[in-house]
């Protein structure tokens, strides 16, 4: 089977973001599949010193690469990402079309890849999955991005076509699948599978880490990784950082890593409060150098602004790093991920919204070495039993060979 995969933001382990779409190549070649990958140019990806010309054929560990010259980063506006998403959207269009494959697969996001996935498809007349990453537009809507009450219909719109037009649909969160259901989409043809955990990128580690950048090697490490956006509502880890401060608080140090449109504005919040003892950001790093440094942090935090639409509907890449480093992680709002870390105890779900709270969950897991011990090796053990993703790679390439077996 020769698989058309789209992917706008792809990037391998080289790159400083997730890796999905390298990974589900790899498992389909492993397969004896054949897979040409239709992308762009991430900022957080690793294939922008490469290109030439507008469409670059490029083979990267067996896959087959068509990088579309069309950059795109965090930090652009939203006007700009729309311009992005439509020049990706139809020059992919065209790759595909002049493909022979057997099946297509879209995956969001952007909810306008499906468009050269289902075109494309339709014009090979094989069969087309789309996996969906984020429900668009309805959290664009919820986050406050997307306001426009045309540009809502056309995206709603959208949404159903591109749905209607798939064969089987792959949700990564239980609330995405949900969404996708209340369209009208038979639950029977679409498949969870959640993001995963490398187990053998990344594994537990006692070794000490004496790197400046992430403050005295004494200290007790929290790390952020991902997106510094409006979704991401970091400034509930700035809050925090200001009530241990009023309490006195040393030792504690909050790492952020990543990059996106507020970093600047938090970082400059933060130097204006005077937390820059409690608060570092650091740009980015690939992904290999980041499997060397969280299992030598101390605890992984995940964030996110206090919005309904998270509590079901993400499947954060970084939960399940710090799971796969056998962190524990310390969640600060409800929903599927807060279920996981309370019923497996791998860390410490707090209220949204409060800041005492996260600040006393951070003292709770320093002064107590042996709880913080126990809840690392839980979350290593639930990333092993449930989110491997050796076994997640090869449920997606089973969903794609029966639906290329029913078509």
């Amino acid at each position: 089977m020769h698989v058309a995969y789209i992917h706008q933001h792809f990037s391998t382990p080289r790159g400083a973001t997730g890796t999905r779409s390298y990974e589900m190549s790899r498992q389909l070649i492993d397969a004896g599949h054949r897979v040409t990958l239709v992308c762009g140019v991430y900022d957080a990806g690793d294939l922008g010193d490469k290109l030439t010309q507008r469409v670059n054929e490029l083979d990267v560990d067996g896959i087959r690469l068509k990088c579309i010259a069309e950059p795109y980063g965090n930090d652009m506006s939203f006007v700009r990402r729309l311009k992005a998403f439509g020049s990706f959207a139809r020059t992919a269009t065209q790759v595909v079309r002049q493909l022979d494959a057997d099946l297509v697969v879209a995956s969001s996001t952007p909810l306008s890849v499906g468009l050269p996935g289902m075109k494309g498809a339709k014009a090979l007349g094989v069969p087309f999955v789309f996996e969906v990453r984020d429900l668009w537009p309805a959290m664009a809507q919820e986050i406050g991005v997307l306001k426009n009450p045309a540009l809502i219909w056309w995206a709603r719109r959208l949404e159903r076509r591109i749905y209607s037009a798939a064969d089987r649909i792959i949700a990564l969160a239980p609330g995405m699948k949900e969404g996708i259901c209340q369209t009208g989409y038979p639950a029977d043809r679409v498949t969870l599978i959640p993001n995963g955990c490398d187990l053998q990128l990344f594994r537990p580690s006692s070794d000490p880490l004496d790197d400046p950048r992430f403050g005295a090697p004494d200290d007790f490490r929290l790390v952020f990784t991902g997106a510094h956006g409006m979704a991401n509502g970091l400034d509930a880890v700035l809050d925090a950082a200001v009530d241990l401060k009023r309490r006195g608080t040393h030792g504690v140090r909050l790492v952020l890593i990543g990059r996106g449109r507020l970093k600047s504005q938090l970082m400059q919040r933060a130097h204006q409060e005077g937390l820059d003892d409690w608060v570092t950001f650091l740009d980015p790093m690939p992904k290999q150098q980041l499997a060397e440094i969280l299992p030598r942090m101390d605890v992984g935090m995940m964030i996110l602004r206090n919005l309904p639409g998270f509590y079901y509907g993400t499947s954060p890449n970084k939960f399940f790093d710090y799971l796969a480093s056998g962190l524990p992680v310390l969640n600060n709002y409800p929903g599927w991920v807060a279920d996981m870390i309370d019923e497996h105890k791998c860390g410490i779900a707090v209220p949204p919204d409060d800041p005492g709270a996260l600040a006393d969950a951070v003292i709770h897991l320093r002064d107590h070495i042996d709880d913080r011990a126990e809840m690392g090796r839980n979350a290593r053990q639930l990333g092993v039993a449930k989110f491997d993703r050796l076994q997640l790679a090869a449920q997606f390439v089973r969903v794609l060979e029966q639906a290329y077996g029913q078509s």
